[in-house]
């Protein structure tokens, strides 16, 4: 039921192409079929201007009926598969659990727990998709038991807990709650707000406002004030360095218009996270480490060497999300030389090493970590799969569909890994075929 709909407020007179579901409807129309929209590669405009999103699936000789069995396969199994035989579900095939009958989780199979990530992943597919009862439920979870109501890190989200809610830990990990925050906005666009929690685009503004402003209050901002990223754990203010998947520039001209008031710091967000993606990956390569300094050079722990095959500044799973990151930045809001290049050299890399065999983690120089550390089942990761096929966006390289056909010939994960590579394997569906979707008004720029 639509209620209190704040589709009126000032900023949305500034409406693009694609903040209702009518326009999201025919912009589906020209992204499908046998005509699929030009401007892969080439794009200067993006779909906020357009309202075409690209379709790599199409342009790799995918017919959009397959598409859409193949999404509506993913979701159905994802969320509403089997859920295992016992306790630890790793025989299973969902990550969603209903706890109770208006709230929800998603697991993280291996570790047993609930992740802000996989919250705002799962909400975020769950309005992209069209999927209220899902979104809702999984929104009371994270709003009642993960939302931090006191203390320095006031509005934040404790990054993980178990599955009954209770908070193990109450660090916070921003891309978690910039997902939220975002699926929320585009909940309000997609859907208008309802009463108390679900009026959506109330709380996303309270979220998207507390980044900035904690330390008005004492407390710690999410987003650093001189380089304009977000730290890797507020409120830890000693681990001061970032994360390049944290930086979700395509999300911030968004938040620039839902949180109208901080519209200049989200704009020196977007050019900060931008410059970030730009400057983290190997020039060589394009493999980018997981964690970086605010100048985008690998961040290392004490006792860490350059040579070493350490979490933080390899190329490992977090590392593994922030080649969709420039991506959907540039289907969003249009392809600038530097991701092109990107994306061809990330390409050139990865044909090298073999489209359908390469392993998942590496230096970055290219050189395989040891063997020890390439143990991920499976060895050629459903999830980077996933996350290498986005590179088709924006690629002008020959070898482009051959990524994208990899990812289509890929299962949908199940079993103990199934949670992250899942995750990444839903989002790369709705990235590579034009459904990841603007619900909610981008600023003017």
């Amino acid at each position: 039921m639509r209620k209190k709909a704040k589709l009126g407020l000032a900023l949305l007179s500034a409406l693009t192409l694609l903040t209702t579901p009518a326009a999201a409807s025919a912009a589906e129309s020209s992204s499908s079929g046998t005509n699929p929209p030009a401007g892969v590669g080439n794009s200067h405009a993006g779909a906020a201007r357009t309202g075409v999103y690209p379709n790599v699936f199409a342009k790799a000789g995918i017919s959009q009926r397959a598409v859409e069995a193949r999404v509506n396969a993913a979701w159905q199994q994802l969320f509403h598969g089997d859920p295992g035989t016992d306790s630890t579900h790793r025989d299973g095939q969902t990550i969603y659990y209903q706890l109770t009958p208006d709230m929800a989780y998603v697991e993280d199979i291996g570790n047993q727990d609930v992740r802000t990530e996989g919250m705002g992943y799962a909400m975020m597919m769950a309005v992209q998709l069209g999927h209220k009862h899902e979104f809702d439920s999984l929104w009371n979870f994270a709003k009642t038991k993960m939302q931090l109501q006191s203390g320095s890190t006031k509005y934040f989200f404790a990054w993980h807990t178990d599955t009954t809610g209770k908070i193990i830990d109450p660090g916070v990990a921003p891309d978690g709650d910039q997902w939220i925050a975002a699926a929320l906005a585009f909940a309000e666009g997609r859907w208008g707000n309802g009463d108390g929690i679900y009026d959506y685009g109330t709380e996303a503004r309270q979220i998207l406002h507390a980044m900035w402003h904690e330390s008005d209050t004492g407390g710690v901002d999410m987003f650093d004030r001189k380089y304009y990223l977000p730290l890797f754990t507020p409120p830890a203010t000693s681990l001061y360095f970032t994360d390049p998947s944290y930086a979700l520039p395509a999300f911030y001209k968004v938040f620039a218009a839902v949180d109208s008031s901080d519209k200049d710091l989200w704009d020196k967000a977007y050019d900060a996270g931008e410059k970030l993606l730009q400057d983290a990956h190997n020039p060589q390569t394009g493999l980018a480490p997981c964690y970086t300094h605010f100048d985008g050079t690998p961040y290392m722990w004490p006792g860490e060497s350059p040579t070493d095959d350490s979490y933080s500044h390899n190329f490992q799973e977090d590392a593994w999300r922030a080649i969709a990151n420039a991506n959907v930045d540039a289907a969003w809001f249009g392809t600038k030389p530097w991701q092109k290049q990107y994306s061809n050299t990330l390409e050139n890399f990865f044909e090298g090493q073999g489209v359908t065999t390469y392993v998942s983690r590496y230096h970055l120089d290219g050189t395989p970590l040891s063997s020890g550390q390439n143990t991920y089942e499976p060895a050629h990761a459903q999830g980077l799969v996933a996350m290498n096929s986005t590179s088709a966006i924006t690629a002008t390289d020959s070898a482009r569909r051959a990524f994208v056909r990899d990812f289509w010939n890929t299962e949908i994960p199940s079993g103990y890994a199934r949670y992250y590579d899942g995750m990444l394997y839903m989002l790369g569906l709705l990235y590579d075929s034009g459904k990841f979707r603007i619900w909610s008004p981008p600023a003017r720029h």
